[in-house]
């Protein structure tokens, strides 16, 4: 749950995931019966917010001004970050992506600067979206924990 939580800033870790695997483990320990229901709702915001977490640094582009290919090239820079081995590869990765997206859609560099911050502001709305939904599995955890505490220990 823990690894989740940081997931949602470290590009490397996919949060919302890991925290979902958590929940998942905490149902599988002998004694706390398996809730269906629960882990499905769980799973489904999850798939949701993985893939909200690929689009809306995408979305932000466009809202910014920028076109469909800067958009494209914002998705594939986010992609190609995810397995750059330097620093902060997502966010320089997902920008030059956008830019050059743009440059390729003949825009002005003003334009295609302005479409990759677009990217960037996007990431940020995404990350803090994967944080919140990450906190919220690990206070359902602690909920759930507290619930079973008995059979655990």
């Amino acid at each position: 749950m823990i690894l989740g939580v940081l997931g949602s800033f470290l590009p490397v870790l996919p949060g919302v995931p890991l925290s979902w695997i958590g929940l998942l483990i905490f149902y599988l320990i002998p004694g706390v019966g398996i809730n269906y229901l629960f882990l499905g709702i769980t799973l489904a915001v999850t798939i949701l917010i993985y893939i909200l977490n690929l689009t809306i640094p995408a979305m932000g582009t466009k809202k910014f001004g920028g076109s469909r290919k800067g958009m494209i090239g914002a998705t594939i820079g986010l992609v190609i970050g995810i397995f750059a081995p330097f620093p902060f590869a997502i966010l320089i990765c997902m920008f030059i992506g956008a830019f050059l997206g743009e440059l390729i859609n003949r825009s002005s560099s003003k334009t295609a600067l302005k479409a990759a911050f677009g990217s960037f502001v996007g990431l940020l709305a995404s990350s803090f979206m994967e944080f919140v939904v990450c906190f919220a599995f690990l206070i359902l955890f602690l909920y759930q924990f507290c619930n079973y505490k008995e059979i655990i220990f």
